[in-house]
């Protein structure tokens, strides 16, 4: 056993950007002008970075002139297109904060995320497949379809004024393309005098967490936090002005909203949006047709993309780096990835939107054992140490509660000071729920979450450690395993399986698979072979919901606690 205790530091001779959003908006235009910033395929826009500085100008201008001041929040309720890049780079110009939401919510989630943080503004998508953006609106606020625009009073989102519509006219509403023509000289002079005042700590952005448990909260974060990260994720991939990333993953995650736009931006390589929402067919055309040098993702787009039945359709040549994160990346799909999507610079990233997101990146030149089996080492200027539940740091590969700290480290959750005081300690260490390890070398492994362990009998069982094994089956594509409640042992563990098209397996099967392989106490006691899983719009796995289906029809109970 080492005496080296689990504690990193980032380590770096790059300095932090010490700069607001719009002043790297304002460096890119001037460094790359002609260089392409944007090709969104969906409504097929291409932009330079002058261009997008231009009209990012325009559009905060016409912000100022719609009557809304610095540190007021403004929202958007869309998935990925032009208007998205833009709204965020001119807010984040005009000092406004930008509260992103999530496109899947309905009435009571967008009525709690706007009055939470007192939206004044709301940009938000006409309709995408089922969702009427509008029409729910409409049944949320009653009062828009008689409003004047830009002076709507409701009863249910009292702090809200205006609501800014992309691609439509609906009454009570300011057409998104029509913000821009606001502007005059009066809000340029603003901005310009904006642009000097202010601090790269003012808070811009506000994401809200998942929420598995309870309302979302929302995780406030400033121009430093989120503008270094994405700066840092881009030289992690190597970037520069000669690349294309090709973003699939949403914009109001941090995920397309720092490691996709901000890392772009910080680096001069080109945004491209495949379409607005994800779909592996659009993913591949894009890669191919726009010469794409970067691939974002979750392990479920990758899955999505490398099963498409028109996959070797497309050349894939182009692709060199890209970035898997998002819920753990099994080996054999990053294997996969790298030999069959040309990603051979491809790294693996790790996180949470409480830190900017990312706190561990794998390096493009990491032999690919350390790239397929860890999450690579810490990422610059930030801290890492491993803990045990009473606070103390563990030695090296020991497993313990992963805690983050620095420039990356939120402000804090909006209004809600006792939620972050759970989260934040006295010394300003983010405690991230994760179990980690940390190696002789710096290297992290993601072990599982500490509400994700099972404790089978008194034995913990890390689900992780398990999943990882039975991808090895040759018939199994995907697998997540969970504990459910058990009157005999506390916990049983169970697997939620798909197999791959055309092929069988048997719950007993896949437990003989295990047997003589791993410990006992580690076999699934519990098997069922499903088509899709639950998750979130990024395409986390929702873990909770298995495990309440699964005890429903068991008929079982977690045993209640203190």
């Amino acid at each position: 056993m080492t005496d080296v205790m689990s504690y990193v530091s980032g380590t770096s001779d790059t300095p932090l950007l010490g700069k607001t959003i719009g002043q790297a908006l304002d460096d890119a235009a001037a460094s790359w002008a002609d260089r392409p910033a944007l090709i969104d395929r969906g409504t097929g826009t291409r932009w330079t970075w002058a261009e997008l500085r231009d009209q990012a100008d325009a559009f905060a201008a016409g912000l100022l002139a719609l009557g809304l001041k610095p540190g007021e929040r403004i929202g958007i309720w869309s998935l990925n297109r032009a208007e998205w890049a833009l709204t965020q780079f001119a807010a984040a110009k005009a000092g406004l904060i930008l509260v992103t939401i999530n496109p899947a919510y309905r009435l009571t989630e967008l009525e709690y995320a706007l009055n939470l943080v007192g939206c004044a503004a709301l940009v938000t998508a006409t309709q995408f497949k089922t969702s009427d953006y509008i029409g729910m609106l409409n049944t949320l606020a009653p009062e828009l379809a008689t409003a004047q625009p830009g002076a709507l009073r409701a009863a249910k989102l009292p702090t809200l004024r205006m609501v800014i519509q992309i691609a439509g006219n609906a009454p009570g509403t300011i057409p998104f393309s029509e913000v821009a023509k606001r502007g005059s000289d009066i809000q340029r002079a603003e901005l310009k005098r904006l642009a000097a005042a202010l601090q790269f700590d003012d808070p811009i952005n506000i994401q809200f967490t998942s929420g598995t448990t309870g309302n979302p909260k929302g995780v406030t974060l400033t121009h430093h936090n989120i503008l270094n990260n994405g700066y840092f994720v881009g030289r992690g991939c190597v970037l520069t002005p000669q690349d294309r990333i090709c973003i699939p993953v949403p914009l109001y995650h941090c995920f397309g909203m720092v490691m996709g736009n901000l890392a772009a931006v910080t680096n001069g390589a080109a945004m491209v949006y495949p379409g607005e929402g994800f779909d592996p067919l659009a993913t591949l055309e894009a890669v191919a047709a726009e010469q794409c040098t970067a691939l974002y993702g979750v392990p479920t787009m990758f899955i999505a993309q490398l099963e498409h039945p028109r996959f070797k359709e497309f050349s894939m040549a182009s692709l060199r780096t890209g970035i898997m994160a998002g819920s753990p990346c099994p080996i054999e799909l990053m294997k996969k990835a790298i030999a069959l999507m040309n990603l051979r610079e491809m790294t693996i990233c790790y996180g949470m939107t409480e830190t900017s997101p990312v706190s561990f990146q794998s390096a493009v030149d990491d032999p690919l054992e350390r790239r397929v089996s860890t999450i690579g080492r810490i990422h610059p200027h930030l801290e890492v140490k491993i803990i045990d539940p009473e606070g103390r740091i563990v030695p090296r590969g020991e497993k313990g509660e992963l805690c983050t700290r620095g420039y990356s480290v939120m402000r804090g959750y909006w209004a809600q000071a006792d939620k972050t005081a759970e989260a934040v300690d006295a010394g300003r260490w983010m405690h991230t729920g994760d179990l980690a390890t940390i190696d002789d070398a710096g290297y992290c492994n993601i072990v599982g979450r500490i509400k994700d362990l099972v404790i089978r009998g008194g034995e913990n069982v890390y689900p992780r450690e398990v999943e990882e094994y039975l991808y090895r089956h040759p018939k199994i594509q995907d697998v997540q395993v969970f504990g459910v409640a058990d009157p005999k042992y506390g916990e049983e563990l169970c697997a939620w399986v798909r197999l791959r098209d055309g092929e069988q397996l048997t719950e007993r099967e896949l437990q003989a698979f295990c047997e003589g392989q791993i410990a006992h106490q580690k076999i699934p006691r519990y098997v069922r072979f499903v088509d899709a899983f639950p998750t979130t719009v990024t395409g986390k796995v929702q873990k909770y919901k298995m495990r309440q289906a699964m005890e429903e029809e068991l008929g079982v109970q977690a045993a209640k606690t203190a």
